[in-house]
This record gives structure tokens, C-alpha cells and sequence, in this order.
């Protein structure tokens, strides 16, 4: 059982939630879980939209921009706390996205932070959505089939372009001066606890269970790492970087270290706050939304992250076909993680929207009947009203099988059977196809991909007993849940918090400082909670049944094409 209100002291931990656009810092009273205070903090440089590619895929992110927001919102949320309060925190917890690896010098610093390297994209991190490594990812598959081990086997059979091996191999054959000057590599979410605690040698580094596990295609069944002869074999330019990189892993209730006395400056803290082996977002997230036990907790965001947690002792050796890993401990300790989701479920809304501004935007700037504060405060207008505004207008369509259906590989498809390469498709337009109705198709679309993937689980024999709503989506989009209930004919209970991965990761925090004495108890008494229940109309069960058959259908047909083009 957790302890008491009266054995608790009046602790509080922070969380802290590296996304693709921003990172937030959330303090938190472990007694309870009560959010004390919040503070975002927006990458400038990928705000400007620097050192990336949307054309080719590129999409990387520098250390700068983590750092910055690091201190902002950590310092932030301390602020709200009278001085004599801050030496009750206790812990530091981070969640990243993932995978996102950085080539690192032996003192573990990024490239990009070493003179020559500072504007250079391949010496930042690679961040999860980049797709550039695909012909990387096809090779990494084929040698796999071909080798004694099939070192896929625990990652689903299918090894992606958004992983790290992928990713390392892409950017050591593009650019020499990067391959020479790496002398590892690191997860963003494993290098944020390494700079907080001061580390200086990147052989000391705590590298995270999550991370290893789901996209480094580490299993303790084959000691580690896949072997040298392995890595050689796929590209003589990855000799030797096995024994430079690691063989153990850690979860992250285990503690990284305590802040360094120069970070402890910085923030206002002490010496002694704890900070705890990182992991990915959706797995803390997983944590903050209160997962049980075949229950596929989804985090809707950009892309979808979709975990389960199973029993260790049930799932034994059986191996899930197309996900993105099983791993012992990657979320809860003592439970098998399960990991699929969508590369693209929310960024397929902002892409309509971009698309419909594209041409707007200039027209409006370049109207001469009204003044520069009038048109920056309609196109704002605009950008804040596109999305509620096509929620209204497909709302209103009727639901029809003979309307447009679309496909949700805008950004390639992550599960079932991973394949970065495939791309969307709407089918079935006419002139008389409007707005709403195609954003309409958008949105069944993702909630299509969604039943995949709970098809999938349920037909290797895992099953899912209930759907928890994690996330911007979930929380601020009731037609978009409403639409996935109906389609998936479950109901779906919404996680209370807005915070939910930054509440996992002070859980962690709160584990890994001792103020509890696990995972699972720091959940029962930190977590917030449901607010909301989106329950399946049993009028729309069969129509989506019918239009689901068909999205299956165009699916299949579309991959097959490509997969042509391909050949």
C-alpha cells in the first residue's frame, strides 16, 4: 500500500516533456498529485523552421533549443515556490520523443555544440519524424531475415527509418566529418539526464531501457547490442561503435544521478534533487494516464504513440507481429511493454489547414485595401478558426459510404507492418465534395489507423480490454474522439490531466527519489484521474464497419501500388 497523507512530507518533483514543438515542465505535490505550476517553452530554431527539409523528410533539432527550455521552464515552475519551499523538491523526471538520437563526442556533448559542427544538421539531433533513412531502414530489415538472430523479432518484425540505427547509418554515409567526429551516439532522452547530472564520459551515461529496447533493437537474449560482425556486415563505417556505445540498460524509476552543482545554480536547486534514467513520452505518458493491464493507452499528438502493458509471466515469448516493440520494463517494471502507433494523426489536420492558408496568405498580404496590423490580425484569425471551423462544417455532413474515404500515410505508416515510404490518398471525390466532407474522410481516416492497430493486437492474441485518450487531441477534439468510439465500437475514457506525460515522468521522479516505493503506487496516489467518456453510437457501429472495410481494401490496393513503383 503508498503511505499516508501524514507519513508524506510535503515533497513536490518535477516532470519534464520534451514534444516535437515545445517543452513543458510540470511541478508537482507528490502527496496527491496536484499540478502546483506549468511552464512551455516554444524551440525558437524550429519555430523557424532552421536546419530542417519538409520537402526530403529532414527534420532535425538543435541542442540549443533543448537547453534553453530546459532551464526556462524548470526555473519557471520553481519560481512559483518561496525559497525556504525549494529544497522540497525532491526529483527531476524527463520524457522525449523518440527516436531521437545525436551524434556525441567522448565527453558525451552533441556535435552540434563543437566548434565546425554548430550549423551543421547531421551533428543535431535527428528527431523522431525524420524519414530520411528509409533505403537505411530497407537494409537493416533485409540483413535481419538473412542473420543466425533476427534481431528484429522483439521490434515487431519490422525495422523503421524514424530508429536509431537507421538514422546513425543515414547521416555517417552522408556526411565524413560527422562519422569521423562520433564517437557515440545518444537518445535525446538519455543526453537530458546525462547534462543535468554533470556527465563528463559517455561510457558513464545511463542509457534508458525504453529507448534501447523499442529502437536500438537491444534484447538481453542476445546479450545487448546486435553483434560487431552484425553491425560490419550492414556498413564497415559502424566497426567498432558497439563497444562505444552500450551493453546495459536501465529503467527509469532507476536514478540517473543528482544535479550537478552547475545546474543546480541554474534552476535554484539543490544538489541533492534526484534525476531519474529518461524515457520516451508516450511510455511516462502511459504512466501519467494510470494504464492497466491490456488497456492501450493512446497519446494523440502530432503522431500517435499507443502503449500496452502486459504481465511479463503472461506474454513469456509470444512475439506481436508489426508493432514497434515489446520491451520488459520499458513502461511499468516487471510488465512487458507493447508499443504501436500512427507517424501522422493530428499533423494530418495542420497539413488541410497549411494547405488551405497556402494560397490565402499571400493574397492577403498583398491586398492593398488594408494596413499591415489587419492583415497579420486576419490571417490570425484565420489560423486560430480553420480547424473549429472545419469541425462545424464536417459535423454537419451526413455519413455516407458512397462519400470520400482517405488513407493516413501522409507521414508514412508506423503500425501494423512499418513502412516510412507509403503515401495518403483521398478516393471517391466529385464536384460536389466540399470542404467539411474531406475533412471529414481526414479525420475517419486516423480513426481508421487507430482500429488497425487494435485489430492487430487482438489477432496476435493480445487483448485490449479498454482505450484511455491521452493528449491534445483527446482533450481538446470531442468530434475526433467521438468519431474513434464509433469506429472502433469501444468506449474511451479521457485522462483528467493535460499533462499527462509530464505527470508520468514526476511519477518516475517521485519513485526514483524514494518517496515511493514504486511505480504502480506513485500512480495510485499521483494520478488525476478520467474526465470525460466518449461511448460508441450504436447507429454509426455499422455504417464505419462498412466504410472501415473499404479503407482496409484502398489501403491494400495503394500499398501494393507503391510497392510496385518501388520494384
Amino acid at each position: 500500500m503508498p503511505p499516508s497523507d501524514d507519513q508524506l512530507a510535503p515533497y513536490y518533483v518535477i516532470g519534464v516533456d520534451f514534444g516535437t514543438d515545445s517543452v513543458r515542465s510540470l511541478l508537482v505535490r507528490i502527496q496527491d498529485g496536484e499540478e502546483i505550476a506549468t511552464s512551455v517553452f516554444y524551440y525558437p530554431r524550429w519555430k523557424q523552421g532552421l536546419y530542417c527539409q519538409p520537402g526530403i523528410n529532414q527534420f532535425r533539432q538543435h541542442p540549443l533549443d533543448y537547453i534553453e527550455g530546459l532551464e526556462f521552464t524548470i526555473r519557471d515552475v520553481v519560481g512559483v515556490l518561496a525559497e525556504s519551499e525549494r529544497k522540497l523538491v525532491r526529483g527531476i523526471a524527463i520524457d522525449t520523443t523518440g527516436s531521437t538520437p545525436v551524434a556525441v563526442s567522448r565527453a558525451g556533448v552533441p556535435l552540434a555544440l563543437v566548434d565546425g559542427f554548430t550549423e551543421n544538421p547531421n551533428a543535431m539531433f535527428v528527431l523522431w519524424k525524420d524519414h530520411t533513412a528509409i533505403s537505411e531502414a530497407d537494409e537493416i530489415n533485409a540483413l535481419c531475415q538473412s542473420w543466425a538472430v533476427d534481431y528484429t523479432q522483439y521490434e515487431g518484425g519490422i525495422y523503421s527509418s524514424e530508429w536509431f540505427w537507421a538514422k546513425i547509418l543515414h547521416v555517417i554515409r552522408q556526411d565524413e566529418a560527422v562519422a569521423q567526429a562520433a564517437y557515440s551516439w545518444v537518445e535525446h532522452c538519455d543526453w537530458i539526464p546525462f547534462l543535468l547530472t554533470g556527465g563528463q564520459d559517455v561510457h558513464a551515461l545511463k542509457r534508458s531501457r525504453c529507448a534501447a529496447g523499442h529502437k536500438a533493437l537491444w534484447h538481453p537474449s542476445w546479450q545487448g547490442l546486435p553483434e560487431e560482425a552484425f553491425l560490419v556486415a550492414l556498413d564497415s563505417k559502424l566497426e567498432g561503435i558497439r563497444e562505444r556505445l552500450y551493453q546495459d540498460t536501465f529503467t527509469s524509476e532507476v536514478p540517473a544521478g543528482t544535479l550537478s552543482g552547475d545546474w543546480a545554480d541554474r534552476l535554484g536547486l539543490g544538489t541533492d534533487v534526484v534525476v531519474s534514467v529518461g524515457a520516451f513520452d508516450a511510455h511516462m505518458g502511459a504512466v501519467g494516464g494510470q494504464i492497466e493491464p491490456y488497456h492501450l493507452s493512446k497519446v494523440m499528438g502530432t503522431s500517435t504513440c499507443d502503449m500496452l502493458v502486459a504481465p511479463s509471466h503472461e506474454v513469456g515469448d509470444h512475439l506481436v507481429r508489426g508493432i514497434c516493440g515489446q520491451v520488459d520494463g520499458s513502461v511499468i517494471p516487471g510488465m512487458v511493454g507493447l508499443e504501436a502507433g500512427q507517424s501522422a494523426f493530428g499533423d494530418v489536420y495542420a497539413w488541410f489547414k497549411q494547405v488551405l492558408l497556402e494560397p490565402v496568405t499571400p493574397i492577403i498580404m498583398a491586398s492593398p485595401d488594408l494596413d499591415e496590423q489587419t492583415k497579420h490580425l486576419v490571417l490570425q484569425t484565420l489560423a486560430d478558426q480553420m480547424i473549429p471551423e472545419l469541425t462545424r462544417m464536417a459535423e454537419a455532413v451526413p455519413t455516407e459510404m458512397t462519400g470520400p474515404v482517405a488513407l493516413d500515410w501522409l507521414n508514412g505508416r508506423r503500425t501494423p507492418d512499418a513502412n516510412q515510404s507509403l503515401k495518403g490518398a483521398i478516393v471517391g471525390l466529385s464536384l460536389g465534395t466540399g470542404a467539411g466532407a474531406l475533412f471529414r474522410a481526414l479525420v475517419e481516416a486516423t480513426c481508421f489507423g487507430a482500429k488497425r492497430i487494435v485489430d492487430r493486437f487482438i489477432d496476435e492474441g493480445i487483448p485490449i480490454e479498454g482505450i484511455i485518450g491521452l493528449g491534445g487531441v483527446a482533450k481538446k477534439a470531442p468530434f475526433i474522439m467521438q468519431t474513434m468510439a464509433n469506429v472502433l465500437n469501444r468506449p474511451i475514457k479521457i485522462a483528467r490531466s493535460e499533462q499527462t506525460c509530464a505527470l508520468g515522468a514526476a511519477m518516475f521522479a517521485a519513485t526514483a527519489a524514494n518517496l515511493y516505493h514504486s511505480v504502480p503506487a506513485a500512480m495510485e496516489r499521483m494520478g488525476s484521474g478520467f474526465d470525460a467518456i466518449y461511448n460508441p453510437d450504436p447507429l454509426m457501429v455499422p455504417v464505419y464497419e462498412q466504410i472501415y472495410r473499404n479503407y482496409v481494401l484502398i489501403g491494400d490496393q495503394l500499398e501494393s501500388y507503391f510497392q510496385n513503383q518501388k520494384g
